[in-house]
């Protein structure tokens, strides 16, 4: 089966506010993400139901709209429904002008925060985002949850340098993003960084927590997510991002963000879901 889920639905925009890259609001029933990252942070809360996801190989769970989830870039993570009835949320994705990457590994280790009333802000962010004309109120609601979010990344502790500090799992992290739209083979990465394929794939996975091929994978969706959303078309963006051509970008697409690219596409002024 192709397309959406049953009873799936999906809004993406990205709004002329500095800081936040994209926001996209989904109702899932039976959506399961694959393991991937993000460069940008991921600010969420849940308006129904329960959703199940591991970050950086640890499992959480968030159930009903008290939570607020707060996943880091670079970090990978999953997701799944876990009730039949599925759930909603609604994301915010920040750049590193709003939270600096630095601060990545704190928030990996304490991803759900319970907290009234930065749950009540990011609604009313996410509400005054409805509002193309509301750019400065949204500024202001925007600096507050900053300013909070910034108290709290600053009082965790900091993470111990462990596993993210693999050389050559690094080594091929940096390669792997220089190489995005043209790709690289595997036999190219082993030859670079002197190291044995299978080697390199262990210590890629055993670092960042999924092989080499899957983060490739996850780096150009995010690219084409961006692209989709400023209008250009999934042909277009298939070969711009790297991917061979558009059915191999809806396959991944689809599998990642729960909807094809030219649905995606059609949600871009933020007024219209997308369905069955």
């Amino acid at each position: 089966m192709t397309g959406d889920r049953p009873r799936t639905s999906i809004n993406a925009w990205r709004p002329s506010v500095p800081g936040i890259a994209e926001v996209f609001h989904a109702h899932f029933t039976d959506h399961a993400y694959p393991a991937h990252t993000h460069d940008t942070w991921d600010l969420m809360i849940l308006d129904d139901g329960s959703v199940d996801f591991a970050l950086d190989r640890h499992r959480h769970g968030a159930t009903g709209t008290a939570s607020v989830l707060l996943l880091p870039p670079g970090v990978p993570h999953d997701g799944r429904t876990v009730t039949a009835s599925g759930f909603r949320k609604r994301n915010l994705y920040l750049d590193d002008s709003v939270l600096p990457q630095r601060w990545a590994g704190r928030a990996a280790d304490a991803p759900v925060v319970n907290d009234g009333l930065l749950r009540h802000r990011i609604h009313q962010l996410h509400a005054t985002l409805a509002h193309a004309g509301d750019g400065f109120e949204a500024e202001s609601r925007l600096s507050f949850i900053r300013e909070w979010l910034h108290s709290h990344l600053d009082a965790l502790q900091p993470r111990t340098p462990g596993q993210e500090a693999n050389r050559l799992a690094a080594e091929l992290r940096e390669l792997l993003d220089s190489r995005i739209h043209a790709g690289i083979s595997l036999r190219e990465a082993a030859a670079t960084l002197h190291a044995h394929p299978t080697h390199l794939i262990r210590c890629f996975k055993q670092t960042y927590g999924l092989p080499p091929h899957s983060y490739l994978t996850g780096k150009r969706i995010d690219q084409a997510r961006r692209l989709l959303l400023d209008g250009h078309r999934p042909a277009e963006v298939a070969a711009t991002v790297g991917f061979h051509d558009q059915a191999h970008l809806n396959r991944h697409f689809t599998r990642h963000v729960g909807t094809t690219p030219a649905r995606y596409r059609r949600t871009r002024s933020g007024s219209a879901a997308t369905s069955p």
